[in-house]
């Protein structure tokens, strides 16, 4: 895979920002995002095929016995999240900017598999501040502990990532800034 075509991988524990951090990204560069397939349930902001591909377990099962994932991985809230083949080759020579969200998990997978991805881990100043940004969105408290303890694993296997960019209160532009200059600085 040539530098043009090199895929980024934007993943961090739910409430670091890493939405945010794509969302901003998609106004300064041109950016495909992949899309992940999930068996959790829509949520009424999102659109089927636009976000995620929205799927029961069974058919999530389905696909694994039937090889049709690149990636997958069941998640704190024992749901399925995978990127399917037809997924990656969909992208592959769009001519676009590569970004690929997933969770750690995901990412030691995809690094064994494709070891030229750069990884990008989107971290909050403390973990005390991530809990606050959960708390403010409203989550129930045992949301919140799981996903404090899922946070843990990104906390464990920092390593596995090529760049770690920390996503300060009320700095969201520089942060979106610090990762445009990483991805900018591996497509040349």
């Amino acid at each position: 895979m040539n530098k043009k075509n090199r895929l980024f991988i934007i993943s961090c524990p739910s409430g670091a920002g890493e939405d945010s951090v794509i969302t901003g990204l998609k106004k300064c560069l041109d950016i495909e995002k992949i899309i992940t397939t999930t068996t959790r349930k829509i949520r009424p902001n999102e659109t089927q095929g636009k976000e995620y591909y929205f799927i029961s377990k069974d058919k999530f099962k389905e696909g694994i016995a039937n090889n049709e994932f690149f990636e997958y991985a069941e998640e704190d809230n024992a749901q399925f999240y995978g990127v399917k083949n037809k997924g990656l080759e969909r992208i592959k020579n769009c001519g676009k900017i590569k970004i690929w969200k997933i969770d750690y998990k995901g990412v030691i997978t995809a690094k064994k598999l494709m070891p030229q991805i750069i990884a990008i881990l989107i971290l909050p100043p403390s973990i005390e501040i991530l809990e606050k940004r959960l708390l403010k969105r409203g989550e129930t408290k045992e949301f919140i502990k799981r996903r404090m303890d899922y946070a843990k694993g990104w906390m464990r296997h920092k390593n596995i990532f090529d760049y770690q960019v920390i996503n300060h209160e009320n700095r969201l532009a520089e942060t979106v800034e610090e990762v445009k200059k990483i991805i900018l600085q591996n497509i040349k």
